[in-house]
C-alpha cells in the first residue's frame, strides 16, 4: 500500500472517529454498569483467545462484508455481514453479541444503543472492543435520529427499538444503512430485513436431577431472509460450549451431548 493511500485511510479512520465521539457526545450516553458475570463473560473469553476472526482478518474500508465468529459464517450467505443491510435477530438474546463480537473484534466501530441492561464491561467480556464502541442505553424517543447520527460514524450498530417501527422510519434508517455502507443489527422484528436470525430451540447441560450448574448452551440457530438469504438455513451451535467458545454442535458431538440437559423450545 502507497504512503498516500495510508495517509488516506488514516484521516478517513480519524474521521469516522471524530464523527462518532461528537454523537456520543450529544446522545445520551450510559455510564458503565457494574461488571456482569453471564454466559456473556464466556463469549468475551472465546473472542480474546482469538476465536472471533483469523489473524490477519482485520475490517477493512472497502470490504463488502464485516466479520462474523466462524461458526456463524455458514449462517450468511456471503458468509459475513453485508454492507448496506439490516439484519433481524428476533428478542435479544446472547446470539445479538456474538453477530457483532468478530467485527468489533477485527477493528470495526460498532455503537449500541436501547439496551439498558447492557454495560460497557458486560459488552467487553462478550469480546465487543471498548475502544472502538458507544453505549447508549436510552436513546429517548427521538432515537431513529440518533440511531442515523451514529451509522454515519460507526460501521456496525446493534440496536433494540422501543417498539415495532413504522414503515416510513424503517426506510429512512435502511436508506441511511445503504448510504454509509454500515450494518444494522436489530434484537427484534423488522419488517424486509436481509437476514433474520433466530433461535428456534435451545437445551441448557450441567443441571442434573435437581443439583449441578449450567455448564453450556447448545441453540438451534435459523437464518433466511430475501434475496440471497431466501433458502432457509439452520445449524447447531453451541453459544456458549463447556469451554465458553462458540462452535458448530456437529451431529457427533449433539449425539454425545452431556446428561444433565434441559430443552426449551
Amino acid at each position: 500500500m502507497s504512503a498516500e493511500v495510508t495517509q488516506a485511510a488514516r484521516m478517513a479512520r480519524v474521521a469516522r472517529t471524530a464523527r462518532a465521539t461528537r454523537v456520543a457526545q450529544t446522545a445520551r450516553a450510559t455510564e458503565a454498569s457494574p461488571r456482569r458475570r453471564d454466559d456473556a463473560v464466556l463469549l468475551g473469553d472465546a473472542v480474546q483467545r482469538g476465536a472471533a476472526v483469523q489473524p490477519g482478518a482485520a475490517v477493512q474500508p472497502g470490504d463488502a462484508v464485516l466479520p462474523v465468529l466462524p461458526a456463524l459464517r455458514k449462517l450468511l450467505p456471503a458468509g459475513g455481514l453485508p454492507r448496506g443491510s439490516v439484519v433481524a435477530t428476533g428478542n435479544w438474546s446472547l446470539l445479538c453479541l456474538a453477530l457483532v463480537a468478530g467485527a468489533s473484534a477485527a477493528g470495526a466501530w460498532c455503537a449500541v444503543a436501547g439496551l439498558p441492561c447492557l454495560g460497557v464491561a458486560a459488552a467487553a467480556d462478550a469480546g465487543l472492543d471498548p475502544g472502538r464502541m458507544l453505549l447508549i442505553a436510552d436513546p429517548g424517543p427521538g432515537w431513529p435520529q440518533v440511531v442515523a447520527s451514529l451509522l454515519d460514524g460507526c460501521e456496525l450498530m446493534l440496536l433494540r427499538p422501543p417498539d415495532r417501527p413504522p414503515a416510513p422510519v424503517r426506510r429512512r434508517l435502511e436508506a441511511t444503512v445503504r448510504r454509509s455502507g454500515g450494518v444494522l443489527v436489530v434484537a427484534g422484528d423488522w419488517d424486509g430485513a436481509q437476514v433474520r436470525l433466530l433461535v428456534a430451540r435451545q437445551e441448557w447441560t450441567g443441571i442434573g436431577t435437581g443439583h449441578g450448574r449450567l455448564r453450556a448452551r447448545r441453540v438451534q440457530v435459523v437464518a433466511d431472509g430475501r434475496g440471497a438469504a431466501a433458502r432457509p438455513r439452520a445449524r447447531w451451535l453451541w453459544l456458549p460450549g463447556p469451554d465458553g467458545s462458540v462452535t458448530v454442535a456437529d451431529e457427533i458431538s449433539a449425539a454425545r451431548f452431556p446428561p444433565g440437559t434441559r430443552s426449551t423450545g
